[in-house]
């Protein structure tokens, strides 16, 4: 490491936003809420955005890290994911570099020699690094423009992934004296509190909450009924598709991955007792191989960056409704369509209510958990569109979104109002000392032998509730836990009590409407949504295997080459040249060179024309044409009007220059050409560019 404390050189900033999404990120546009984020952290405020996962919060950093001055640092929690993000931007053509504990010697020495030439335009780095007495030097050497901070929720020490380390941004920023943009899916608004107290000295930055809407993401729920079967059949229906499965305990992951490899599929297990080697490679084959299936428990998740991953299933249900939110995002990042399904059933609501009862946080705190666990089972137990509800409870309106199961197919409902009454009654008259499964035994009448040695076949409410079945009977209580009118009392082995929240309705004060579809068995085999058409599909899967082709040539994953929903437009459309390759999303000047020609052979099945680089930079704008232009201007005045004179050109670099400062008075083109070329071809060329 150099001794010196004079700078580095830092390379010069690129100036217009939108020419840099375009031309570096292949984008044409920002996606909701991206624009005015960037531009606030491009203006060098500081920033706080609360984005959902898979909305598109690495751009928001990366690409203002391009359009301001120094070198923007990234503090980031998990080395695969700065791994991951540094070699994407690589691959799009930008400076990037990441010093974590995992880096060889050789690959450290590289990232500091990128921060002395002053060509590194990203460093990321791990909180823990801040530790170090020589990070500061290092960072003051470096140039340093903007400290970014991902997962920004770590600096919650209520929070499950608090990092100590964290703690030290807050006086990093005050030492270099530098703008902070703060980014993270997982902050509520206690979390943000603490976030505004740490980072920012409890001065309130920029802040941006909103974009909660996924609509690529299809949202369903199912009550258990044999779960593994459940599980199986929707992966079955989505074979050979990047997923992750969610379960509760490390020992269902394991079983749960084994049925799935029996049944064919590409599937490994992924859980916290792991050693940390087989952990890593897990994480490896997850991000290179197309179509693996990780069975994890939420051990797996934070720092997945990988863009194609088509659905996510939860085995159990998750603890809270942003815990849901955030797992389910890691689908459909490209913003394709993906699908999501999470089973769940009495057990799962006993188990998170006695987690939290039994848990150590102060009571305010457990009533808050409580509460984000209702707002799950409601969720869950939902009667209209799933997309309104999860909405609404990130403060946010939506219509009825046509891409969940009961938008889908509306459920039957019915009136509960009395068969919640007895199911109460009968707990109260046994003293609140029993589960589900006595209570029903009571309201159907059935004389076990629990039920006649407590004497509980005397009770007014034995036999009043034989109008229903068993099944429903289950679904009646299942329905009441979720929607916190009776929950399990871990003093009492896990007996049902009544909530003030069931009062009025025993009282005959308040009604209830209970579900009917969810009380029965699904009737048919979930069907995957395609991806594309039946017409297109064969050109997608020649591009798919392509892409893998050119993946693993460069020992790259496969989504760096280009994601899914890049690959589904180029079906799709089917571009026939470079110019119209070069609009498709996720094409930047970078893959466009390195990629373009490749994959418009797939499509035409023809070998593409070469085309001069100078061209193909111009390719998908409009000095593309200019260009062309030009060239044919020159090929018909090369040896003057009249066909007799000395030949007299222009570069290819010379006339993309002009194309793309597109000169409008003769001295200004003058000065690009000089005399001998403006003679020639200064009117014509001024002709075609006023035009």
């Amino acid at each position: 490491m150099a001794t010196t404390e004079q700078p580095y050189l830092v390379v010069p900033p690129m100036s217009d936003p939108n020419e840099v999404l375009h031309r570096v990120f292949g984008f044409d546009a920002f996606r909701p809420g991206q624009g005015e984020i960037a531009q606030a952290v491009i203006d060098g405020e500081n920033v706080l955005a609360i984005m959902p996962t898979g909305g598109g919060k690495s751009l928001c950093y990366q690409l203002p890290a391009l359009c301001r001055e120094g070198v923007t640092v990234v503090i980031s929690p998990l080395i695969a994911l700065m791994r991951d993000q540094v070699r994407a931007l690589k691959e799009a053509g930008v400076e990037a570099g990441a010093l974590t504990s995992g880096n060889t010697e050789e690959e450290t020495d590289l990232v500091l020699d990128g921060l002395r030439a002053g060509t590194l335009r990203l460093l990321y780095m791990a909180p823990e690094r801040l530790a170090s007495s020589a990070t500061e030097g290092l960072l003051r050497r470096a140039g340093i423009g903007l400290i970014a901070v991902d997962e920004a929720h770590c600096v919650s020490q209520w929070g499950h992934d608090f990092r100590p380390d964290y703690l030290r941004i807050g006086a990093l920023r005050r030492t270099l004296n530098v703008p902070l943009a703060a980014f993270t899916a997982t902050a509520d608004a206690e979390t943000r509190v603490e976030i505004v107290e740490k980072l920012f000295d409890g001065q309130a930055p920029n802040s941006f909450l909103h974009g909660f809407d996924r609509p690529n993401i299809h949202l369903a729920f199912q009550s258990k009924d044999q779960p593994r079967r459940q599980i199986m059949d929707f992966a079955n229906a989505r074979k050979g598709q990047s997923g992750i499965v969610y379960c509760g305990t490390r020992a269902k992951t394991e079983t749960l991955a084994g049925a799935l490899r029996d049944a064919g599929h590409n599937a490994v297990s992924y859980h916290g007792g792991m050693e940390a080697e087989p952990r890593r490679i897990v994480e490896a084959r997850f991000s290179q191989e197309d179509g693996l299936i990780v069975v994890a428990t939420v051990a797996f998740g934070m720092g997945v960056d990988k863009p194609d991953i088509r659905w996510v299933a939860h085995a159990d249900l998750p603890k809270s409704i942003e815990a849901y939110y955030q797992e389910i995002g890691r689908a459909g990042r490209d913003g394709a369509a993906a699908e999501t399904l999470t089973l769940f059933g009495p057990d799962d609501i006993r188990l998170r209510r006695s987690q939290i009862d039994e848990g150590l946080a102060p009571p305010e705190r457990k009533d808050a958990d409580h509460g984000r666990l209702n707002a799950l089972l409601g969720l869950a137990e939902a009667l209209g569109c799933r997309r309104v509800q999860l909405l609404r409870y990130f403060g946010e309106t939506a219509e009825p979104c046509g891409n969940c199961d009961l938008c889908d197919t509306p459920p039957e409902i019915f009136d509960g109002t009395e068969a919640v009454r007895k199911a109460l009654s009968a707990a109260l008259r046994t003293g609140e000392s029993f589960g589900a499964g006595h209570l029903i035994d009571i309201l159907t009448g059935s004389e076990t032998d629990k039920v006649s040695a407590r004497g509980h076949d005397r009770l007014p409410t034995f036999g009043v509730g034989r109008d229903l079945d068993r099944r429903t009977w289950q679904g009646v209580f299942r329905q009441m836990m979720g929607h916190d009118l009776m929950r399990p009392d871990a003093t009492r082995h896990g007996a049902l009590v009544m909530t003030d929240a069931a009062r009025p309705i025993l009282r005959g004060e308040a009604s209830i409407t209970l579900r009917k579809d969810l009380l029965k068995k699904a009737a048919r085999r979930p069907i995957a949504k395609a991806l594309v058409s039946d017409e297109d599909a064969p050109l997608l899967s020649a591009l798919k295997s392509k892409r893998r082709d050119l993946a693993e040539r460069a020992g790259l994953p496969a989504y760096m080459i280009f994601n899914d929903r890049t690959l589904i437009e180029m079906a799709e459309t089917r571009p026939a040249d470079l110019d119209a390759f070069a609009l498709i999303n996720g094409v930047g000047a970078t893959k466009l060179e390195k990629y373009g020609s490749e994959f418009l052979q797939v499509i035409s099945g023809e070998t593409t024309a070469n085309v001069h680089p100078a061209r193909r930079a111009l390719a998908g704008r409009a000095a593309g044409d200019v260009f062309d232009h030009l060239c044919q201007i020159q090929m018909e005045l090369v040896r003057g009007p009249t066909g007799t004179e000395k030949p007299v050109s222009c570069s290819a670099s010379l006339l993309r220059k002009v194309a793309e400062q597109h000169p409008t008075s003769r001295d200004a083109l003058d000065n690009l050409l000089g005399p001998r070329r403006a003679e020639r071809f200064g009117d014509a060329f001024l002709d075609a560019l006023q035009q």
